[in-house]
């Protein structure tokens, strides 16, 4: 765990060391999104949602997007219709290698307890086995990333995560 020193003495953590694990509960709340499994990927750069029925439009003559979010795997139960100003289009490389042209959102994100601004890309991420991916762009706001162990942030309550379990 990191540390700050001031004045040679060492205090406790700072906002620039929040510990997570591989994955963590995510909330997105300026989207209605109160709970959604997220990998935490030191591996990839951008961070990705899982979207269903992306539709481009113009909005007082900017570029907009509307979509769907289904916060459970394998689930269209609790699915959130959104709508976000276009922030960029960008080419993204997947683990395997192909490259796809993908819309960016500015998101509210809060992980691990933290609340945080990302840009996250829109995706097709039905063959994956987290709805979001978290991504090292969004981690270089003061995360510390511990790969040995899971949920460190706050946890939604127990029905939530049934929910979650049940449905992948």
């Amino acid at each position: 765990m990191l540390f700050a020193c001031e004045d040679e003495e060492v205090t406790g953590p700072t906002h620039l060391s929040t510990p997570t694990g591989w994955r963590e509960w995510v909330a997105m709340p300026g989207i209605g999104v109160p709970w959604v499994k997220a990998k935490i990927d030191t591996g990839a750069r951008s961070s990705a949602l899982h979207a269903f029925g992306v539709t481009e439009f113009e909005r007082d003559g900017e570029p907009w997007v509307s979509f769907i979010v289904h916060p459970l795997q394998n689930s269209a139960r609790d699915e959130v219709e959104v709508s976000l100003p276009v922030h960029d289009r960008r080419v993204v490389r997947s683990s395997s290698g192909h490259a796809q042209r993908r819309i960016v959102v500015l998101l509210d994100l809060v992980v691990a307890a933290r609340p945080i601004t990302a840009e996250v890309t829109l995706s097709n991420r039905d063959r994956m086995g987290f709805r979001m991916l978290i991504g090292r762009e969004a981690l270089r706001q003061g995360f510390l990333v511990d790969p040995g162990r899971s949920y460190l942030g706050p946890r939604p309550p127990k029905a939530i995560r049934r929910r979650h379990r049940a449905t992948g």
